[in-house]
């Protein structure tokens, strides 16, 4: 008995030490990994600038070190965000080392409004510098993609490869009747004739008012999508919803001979082609840079006070540049708020609310800080959240220059956190407006009595003690008292929305109601002040601040987290995440909205659930 506890204790101990040497390996290989992948990075000469379309990009860069590392293959592949991606664009015009860009189509969209900005941007490369972009895709080139194939010289297919261009539809998925199976009444309050995030679980299909405003934003971005497809690529508007409705694009040869594609090349000829694009011939070397390797490239402009900005209407204007300056005793600080609005500290994935607010309180008081840039790009969320971040907005405001700049969506409580902003930036493919609010409380008791066998029963001291309970429907006074705090959570809403654009609460309420805008139609009823991107919410937050454009330093938050602290949280939560992600694919997002719909809590401020435009 003896020599068996001292066996066994043995080898409890063997596993402990064990574990602790292999703990420490890895971080030190962790470490190895991320100090490599820190270096500056030289480019070779003829080199092409490769930029993946068609995947998910993030508004910005993940700043943490351990961004991107699949602990499973125990490699790091960081993706690059818009934020880089505009820059080494920019960065790429005066690198006589880069001789072009090539645009590698995927199949993931990354949203019309980061796609335009991209788009954008490779528009002013091209006509900025005279050098090439050339886009290609060897499968699907999905509609997105195609869009942001249009800034380009060519675009080139696989001969086996189709050009998904059918124009746009807006899908919702209903719940209601899956409900009722299973015994579970979903009880509604809501303001906003508009506000379709309650009718999947209250309808089976769209009401004529959702369906209305569908219709109208869905349309809005396919015409904008069509006019500048049609500049670009010399083909009439009115040929391109004909192509559209047709499916022309769906055989490689019919997207050729329709001008959607200019040739259908394999992979070795698109390579000689690069290649006499750069002056090289067909038996020389040519490189390829991938924008997370570039990003670490050194910046060698110097002196250079204006850039080129393409418009709306596809023209150039010379507008300040804001490359970044080493040090600066004037700073723009550009926070990003990505993801659904929650209380609390929150997670990369979503917008805390306390811990915006925190953020944007020290650098309304930096006085270093001379103007903030809020990026949103959010469906909204918690109201009482979006209230605790729009107080804080306010009051920077008041001190010094706040810009809105929206990304993708800044809808319900994403558009209520950009009311305070001086001046907004939208994309004319942002989904913006949604001013409403809704409260949902789902009753379980049919479920649990008639399906389980549960039943439950309250002892209260007070008439309402039990309020809100997911046991029993709710009783008519409840049903009143929940929607006397939807109506003055929406009052609020109007009042604050009326303030900061200088409105009428009545003008509001009649572009409220939870409808849901276009980015171009925003600009039209006065929710948006100019059409532009990142870069422009940053140049127009300088000038407004009146700051030298070559004296300022841009300072990204929030700030990352100890790496190592990070690298702890995914040996844990994350890495459970990244599996379910690695396997889900793209349905990962439903996933994710799945599990945000079970942690619902509070009055929310946000746009539908599951709205798809593809």
């Amino acid at each position: 008995m003896k020599n068996f506890l001292i066996y066994t204790l043995a080898t409890i101990t063997g596993i402990i030490l064990v574990s602790f040497i292999f703990f420490f390996v890895m971080i030190g290989s962790l470490s190895v990994m991320v100090a490599s992948g820190n270096k500056a990075v030289s480019v070779s000469d003829n080199s092409i600038l490769v930029l993946k379309g068609g995947v998910q990009i993030p508004d910005r860069t993940d700043p943490n070190p351990f961004a991107g590392f699949d602990i499973i293959n125990m490699t790091i592949t960081p993706a690059p965000g818009l934020n880089d991606i505009l820059n080494d664009i920019e960065k790429a015009e005066s690198d006589p080392k880069i001789k072009g860009i090539l645009i590698e189509n995927g199949l993931l969209p990354s949203g019309w409004a980061t796609t335009e900005e991209i788009r954008n941007a490779l528009l002013k490369f091209r006509k900025e510098c005279g050098k090439f972009v050339i886009s290609y895709s060897d499968y699907v080139l999905e509609q997105e993609g195609y869009y942001l194939s249009t800034a380009a010289n060519k675009i080139y297919i696989n001969p086996s490869s189709m050009v998904d261009f059918k124009g746009l539809s807006g899908e919702v998925m209903f719940y209601k009747k899956a409900l009722e199976k299973i015994g579970v009444e979903v009880q509604v309050t809501r303001h906003g004739k508009f506000k379709g995030a309650v009718e999947p679980y209250i309808l089976d299909k769209l009401s004529d008012e959702n369906k209305e405003q569908i219709k109208e934003y869905v349309g809005s971005i396919w015409n904008h999508v069509v006019k500048m497809t049609s500049a670009a690529r010399g083909i009439p508007e009115e040929k391109l919803n004909l192509l559209a409705d047709n499916l022309a694009g769906n055989i490689a040869s019919s997207a050729l001979e329709n001008g959607l594609v200019d040739g259908l090349l394999f992979r070795d000829e698109l390579n000689d082609t690069l290649k006499v694009l750069s002056g090289l011939k067909t038996d020389d070397k040519i490189h390829f840079i991938s924008m997370s390797k570039y990003t670490r490239v050194s910046d060698t402009r110097t002196g250079k006070v204006t850039i080129s900005k393409i418009d709306s209407s596809g023209k150039i204007k010379k507008v300040p540049d804001t490359r970044k300056v080493t040090s600066s005793r004037n700073k723009i600080a550009v926070i990003y708020a990505s993801g659904t609005i929650v209380m609390g500290k929150g997670t990369d994935y979503n917008i805390g609310g306390n811990r915006y607010a925190d953020l944007i309180r020290e650098e309304r008081l930096d006085t270093s800080v001379k103007a903030i840039v809020m990026r949103v790009n959010s469906p909204g969320g918690n109201a009482v959240a979006s209230d605790i971040m729009w107080r804080e907005l306010m009051l920077a405001a008041k001190a010094k220059p706040v810009v809105i700049s929206m990304g993708n969506l800044a809808a319900s409580g994403g558009y209520y956190i950009s009311a305070p902003g001086t001046k907004i930036y939208s994309s004319p493919t942002t989904i913006s407006g949604s001013i409403g609010v809704f409260g949902l409380i789902p009753n379980a008791g049919k479920l649990l009595e008639q399906k389980l066998g549960i039943s439950t029963e309250s002892v209260k001291t007070n008439a309402n003690s039990d309020f809100p309970s997911i046991f029993r429907p709710m009783s008519v006074y409840e049903k009143e008292t929940m929607q006397a705090s939807i109506e003055k959570i929406y009052g609020d809403f109007v009042s604050k929305v009326a303030e900061g654009r200088k409105m009428t609460t009545a003008s509001v309420d009649s572009i409220g109601q939870g409808r849901v805008w276009s980015g171009s139609n925003a600009m039209k009823i006065g929710l948006i002040d100019e059409m532009g991107g990142l870069k422009d919410a940053i140049n127009g937050a300088a000038v407004l601040a009146g700051i030298d454009f070559n004296s300022y330093s841009i300072r990204e938050l929030p700030e990352a987290e100890d790496p190592y602290t990070r690298i702890l949280t995914q040996l844990g939560g994350e890495m459970r995440m990244n599996l379910i992600k690695k396997e889900l694919g793209e349905s990962f997002r439903l996933y994710n909205e799945l599990m945000e719909m079970k942690n619902l809590s509070g009055i929310q401020a946000r746009l539908p659930y599951f709205i798809e435009i593809h």
